[in-house]
């Protein structure tokens, strides 16, 4: 069998700029003044780790992050859920996503599911008001609401899937489908292949130097992107030197 963890902002859709106005919204909240700068766009670094930079450069006392970042996570899912119309009418599922999803997830021995920067409500909202939630066992992926630090949520996501399917999930048999820079260091110091699509800030020749095993300009191509998941998924690691 072979993991397949997808990431779902820039990869699979694009909700523009409503995670930022659920942001704006939040820390108006919670800290009691709109913010002056928001957090950067396609980094792919985790929610929570977001809303720690959102309370630093906006000049939030360091002895109230911790604080005033549980109460703004806590409210971002609930947030979110209420722009779920306007995600469904405005969002864009990016080229070739359905296909390749309906292709990995109808494929024999190959597992779906997501490691994303989104808490897990977060994504939910997303992947299920474009329709694409269908095609993904999101009970057994990794989140930010698990752990704030990307890249251990591949182990996350293979320990859930070993539970529900058996086996066992390493980097030989893991692969990350992923647009940032940020995918390629959450495959590389987490323990997984990597696919890197060019549909997002980095460009191609990025995400190759950063490391990525196989990069695509998009999802059109169904059989490259099958083609891409097997070969990576089905490596064995070489075996040791005896001395």
């Amino acid at each position: 069998m072979i993991l397949v963890l997808w990431d779902i902002d820039r990869t699979l859709l694009y909700t523009g700029d409503i995670d930022r106005r659920v942001y704006r919204e939040s820390f108006t909240d919670v800290v009691g003044r709109p913010p002056t700068a928001l957090p950067a766009r396609g980094t792919g670094v985790t929610m929570p780790l977001a809303v720690r930079e959102l309370l630093s450069v906006n000049d939030v006392p360091a002895t109230q992050i911790d604080r005033f970042a549980s109460r703004i996570i806590d409210q971002l899912p609930r947030r979110l859920e209420g722009y779920r119309a306007l995600i469904a009418s405005e969002g864009i599922v990016l080229p070739g996503a359905v296909y390749a999803l309906r292709a990995v997830r109808g494929a024999e021995l190959l597992i779906p599911t997501v490691v994303t920067g989104n808490l897990r409500g977060s994504a939910e909202v997303k992947l299920s008001a474009l329709g694409l939630i269908d095609h993904l066992d999101t009970g057994i992926g990794g989140y930010a609401s698990d752990d704030a630090h990307r890249p251990a949520l591949v182990g996350i996501a293979q320990r859930r899937a070993a539970g529900a399917h058996g086996g066992r999930f390493q980097r030989d048999n893991t692969v990350i489908v992923g647009d940032s820079l940020e995918d390629v260091r959450t495959g590389l110091e987490g323990g997984a292949r990597i696919v890197a699509v060019a549909s997002g800030t980095a460009s191609a020749d990025e995400l190759r130097d950063a490391g990525a095993d196989h990069v695509l300009a998009d999802l059109t191509g169904t059989s490259e992107v099958l083609r891409a998941i097997h070969r990576l998924g089905s490596r064995r690691p070489k075996p040791r030197c005896r001395s």
